[in-house]
């Protein structure tokens, strides 16, 4: 029986971020120097593939630093971590790395400036995302104020609204993020924001190559895991762009084949911790049961690499 013929649209970027390339390779690094166990706080980034990897090299993830010995080294997982568990590391003199991506630690130095400023901090976040919960524990109870929605913004009472400033999380959607913003500056006229978005360049371009990809598809595929913020918010910005079919997998095996008979074009994208390994095994799904044509739709060129830390670098 012959294949029907099917446009696969790459988007470009998609998958690996800088970020959490660099929070891998620190786990890697850390098994490599100090041999396994290596024990890591929380997911060192949401995906099931890769954290099902570095725990088959000899990693040990756990959610709480009090299930950590205090004779194995500890990681901090890219999302960031409140400043109270590097304080008990010490305290319990633990080796540790923190893996947290410099695009959040750039937003919790921005949370500590406000605080030196005398200002109270509003944060557009998602509440229970370690990232948020990281980032608001960067200063004392009562000084972050969480908002999710435009809706939020009506209710929240702030202890001086002339001595305010904002921060964001850094993988939440540009375009509710926006509206948030908007609404955010019109009830606090005098409200401080970030000097460049706190939305890391990633997210910007990984929701950008979606819209961009949407008028020419019938369908979106984003690989990623369900736990993973970034990878979330490129099935909302798939829909609002005009894909009314637009569904997070985490690998081929999650492909609805009876929702996609007939189609003709679809999208497939990555969030910024699923591998290209995975975007290669949907790829050949598809390429299994259809004429499979690719076109990339390439709206941004990637090239930032952030470094490990030193201990890391330096010969064991």
């Amino acid at each position: 029986m012959e294949k029907p013929n099917l446009t696969l649209y790459l988007a470009a970027p998609r998958g690996f971020c800088a970020g959490v390339d660099r929070a891998i390779k620190i786990v890697e690094l850390a098994i490599e120097k100090w041999g396994a166990p290596v024990y890591v706080r929380h997911e060192i980034v949401h995906n099931k593939y890769v954290v099902d990897g570095l725990r088959d090299l000899g990693a040990i993830f756990v959610e709480d630093l009090e299930e950590c010995p205090d004779d194995r080294p500890v990681i901090f997982s890219a999302h960031g971590v409140p400043k109270s568990v590097p304080a008990a590391a010490k305290t319990r003199k633990m080796v540790y790395v923190d893996a947290t991506c410099p695009l959040v630690s750039k937003v919790h130095i921005e949370a500590e400036r406000h605080f030196a400023n005398g200002l109270q901090t509003i944060m557009i976040g998602h509440a229970g995302h370690p990232e948020t919960v990281g980032t608001m524990g960067q200063l004392p109870e009562g000084e972050v104020l969480l908002v999710e929605t435009v809706a939020d913004v009506k209710t929240i009472e702030p202890r001086d609204p002339e001595k305010l400033a904002f921060i964001t999380q850094t993988t939440l959607s540009v375009d509710d993020t926006t509206a948030t913003v908007a609404s955010l500056r019109e009830r606090f006229p005098s409200i401080v924001g970030p000097h460049k978005k706190d939305i890391c360049y990633a997210t910007t371009n990984r929701q950008e190559a979606v819209k961009a990809v949407a008028p020419m598809i019938d369908a979106l595929l984003v690989i990623g895991a369900p736990n993973s913020s970034n990878s979330r918010r490129l099935v909302e910005v798939g829909k609002t762009s005009g894909c009314a079919y637009s569904q997070l997998v985490q690998r081929s095996d999650d492909i609805d084949w009876r929702a996609l008979a007939g189609v003709k074009s679809i999208g497939i994208t990555a969030g910024a911790s699923a591998p290209e390994i995975l975007i290669n095994e949907v790829i050949d799904a598809f390429k299994a049961r259809y004429n499979v044509t690719s076109e990339i739709v390439e709206t941004a060129v990637e090239n930032i690499e952030f470094k490990v830390p030193r201990v890391l670098r330096e010969a064991t």
